[in-house]
C-alpha cells in the first residue's frame, strides 16, 4: 500500500460507511417481505439465528481479505491465491468486478424509481398534477431522466474519495435514514390494522421454524442483505488504518445492519396490514401480491388513502428508500473504480467518469429491453454470482491462502476455531444456499 491511498479516519465513519453498504432496498423491502411470506416471527426468529451463523464469518472473511491486502479485490484475491494459482484468484476479482457493474446497472434504475416517488408528492403538493403523473407512472421517459440523475448523484460523492466523500456522506445519511426509519413507524403504528401487524411480524409460530424454505430463505436474506459477494465490503476493508480490530468491526457493522432490517420490518409488515385494513388487495392465497412490485402499487394506495398527511408520509418513505439506494450505489462504484486507480494508474476522476459511462450504457441496454432482460439480470446476480462468490472467498480465506495469512499462522484457539468454522461449516451453508435457488 503506498502512502498516499486513501481511507476511512475514523471506526464509526467505517461502520456507517459498511452498513450503509449493506443497507439498501433488500432490508428494507426484500427482508419484510420474506418475513410477510415466511410466517412472520418464525422468519425473524431464524434470520437473527443464521445471521451469526453464515452472515457474520461472511462478512468477516470478505472484510479480512480486503484489510490484509490494502487492495482492490482484483489484487487482493490475486495475493491470497499466489502459491496456488494467481490469475484464478485475480480471474475471481474480474467476476466480482463485472458483477459491481451488473448490480449497478439495475440499482440504478430502481434507485432511479425511488427517487421520481420521493419527488412525486411535492409535486402534488404544489399542484403540478401532469408532472406528478409523470413521476408517480413507469414510462420509458421516466427511466432515462432518473437513471443517469441518479449515477450523477452516485458519481458526485465518489469523486471526493473515501474520507472526503463515501466517509463524510455516510455520516450524513446513515442518521437521517435511522430518523427517518423510526418516526415512520411511530407514525404507522397509529393507524387501525397496524396491531395485527405487529402481532404477525413479532410472535412466532414455532411450528414453522423448521420449515426447510423458510431456513433456506432466512440465509440467502441474510448472506445478501450484508452486500456480500460483489467485493463491497473487501474494498472498504482495505481502507482500514492498521490495527484495526476487525472481530469489534465485523460485529458493529452486521448490528447495524440487521437492527435496520428489524426496524424495516417493524415499518413494513404493519404497512402492509394496515393497507388490507383499508380494502387494498394484498394478500393472495396466503402470500403477498407481486411481492417487490408491493412498493409501488399497494403502499401508495396506501398513502393516497391518507389524504394530505398520505402526501407527507410518502415523501419520507421514498426519501428513505432513495437514501437506502445511494449508500449502496457508491460502495458498489467504488470498486471498479478502486481497481482502476491502483491497477491502471488512472485518475479517481477519470476513473469514476469511465465507470458511470460504463454502467450508463449498461443501464440503457436492460432500459431498452426491460420486459426480458431486468429480471433475467437480477436473477444471474443474485441466485448465482453471489452465492458462488461468497462460497469462493471462504474456500479462498480457509484453505487457499496461508502466507501471510494471520489466521492460519495463529496458535490462538479462538483464532483457530474460528478458522476451522470457515473451512467447513460456511462452505456447507453456502452451498446450500446455492443449490436451493438453483433448483428452484
Amino acid at each position: 500500500m503506498t502512502n498516499t491511498r486513501d481511507g476511512f479516519q475514523s471506526r464509526i465513519g467505517f461502520v456507517l460507511a459498511a452498513a450503509g453498504a449493506a443497507v439498501g432496498l433488500g432490508n428494507i423491502w426484500g427482508f419484510p417481505t420474506q418475513a410477510a411470506n415466511h410466517g412472520g416471527g418464525a422468519f425473524l426468529l431464524v434470520y437473527f439465528i443464521v445471521i451469526f451463523a453464515l452472515a457474520l464469518p461472511a462478512l468477516f472473511t470478505e472484510l479480512y481479505i480486503g484489510y490484509s491486502a490494502q487492495a482492490n479485490p482484483v489484487q487482493a484475491l490475486q495475493r491470497a491465491w499466489q502459491d496456488k494459482s494467481p490469475k484464478l484468484g485475480a480471474g475471481a476479482g474480474y467476476v466480482g468486478l463485472a458483477g459491481a457493474v451488473v448490480m449497478l446497472s439495475f440499482y440504478s434504475i430502481v434507485a432511479g424509481w425511488m427517487l421520481s416517488h420521493a419527488l412525486a408528492p411535492l409535486a402534488k403538493l404544489i399542484g403540478l398534477s401532469e408532472v406528478e403523473q409523470f413521476l408517480s407512472n413507469d414510462s420509458l421517459a421516466r427511466n432515462l431522466v432518473f437513471t443517469p440523475l441518479m449515477l450523477l448523484l452516485t458519481a458526485s460523492i465518489i469523486l471526493k474519495g473515501v474520507k472526503s466523500g463515501i466517509e463524510t456522506w455516510s455520516r450524513r445519511l446513515m442518521p437521517l435514514l435511522l430518523v427517518l426509519l423510526i418516526a415512520l413507524i411511530f407514525y404507522i403504528g397509529t393507524l387501525d390494522g397496524a396491531s395485527e401487524g405487529f402481532s404477525h411480524y413479532l410472535k412466532p409460530d414455532f411450528s414453522k421454524v423448521w420449515d426447510a424454505d423458510l431456513i433456506i430463505a432466512a440465509m440467502g436474506q441474510a448472506f445478501f442483505s450484508l452486500s456480500l459477494g460483489v467485493g463491497c465490503m473487501m474494498i472498504y476493508g482495505s481502507y482500514l488504518k492498521p490495527g484495526a480490530n476487525l472481530g469489534k468491526l465485523t460485529l458493529s457493522v452486521a448490528a447495524l445492519d440487521t437492527s435496520v432490517a428489524f426496524l424495516a420490518g417493524l415499518l413494513i409488515v404493519p404497512a402492509i396490514f394496515v393497507a388490507n385494513h383499508n380494502g387494498v388487495q394484498v394478500f393472495a392465497n396466503g402470500k403477498l401480491i407481486g411481492e417487490g412490485q408491493l412498493i409501488f402499487a399497494v403502499l401508495p394506495q396506501l398513502f393516497e388513502a391518507m389524504g394530505t398527511i398520505g402526501l407527507v408520509v410518502a415523501l419520507a418513505f421514498f426519501v428513505l428508500m432513495s437514501i437506502a439506494s445511494v449508500t449502496s450505489t457508491i460502495s458498489s462504484t467504488e470498486i471498479p473504480v478502486a481497481f482502476l486507480v491502483e491497477n491502471h494508474g488512472l485518475s479517481r476522476s477519470l476513473s469514476t467518469w469511465l465507470v458511470t459511462l460504463v454502467v450508463a450504457v449498461a443501464s440503457m441496454t436492460i432500459i431498452a429491453n426491460f420486459e426480458w432482460l431486468f429480471s433475467l439480470v437480477i436473477q444471474v446476480f443474485t441466485q448465482y454470482q453471489l452465492p458462488l462468490m461468497g462460497l469462493f472467498y471462504f474456500l479462498t480465506l480457509g484453505w487457499v491462502w496461508h502466507r501471510g495469512n494471520a489466521l492460519a499462522e495463529s496458535s490462538h484457539k479462538g483464532v483457530r476455531a474460528l478458522l476451522w468454522y470457515i473451512r467447513l461449516v460456511c462452505p456447507v451453508l453456502m452451498t446450500a444456499v446455492f443449490v436451493n435457488v438453483a433448483i428452484k
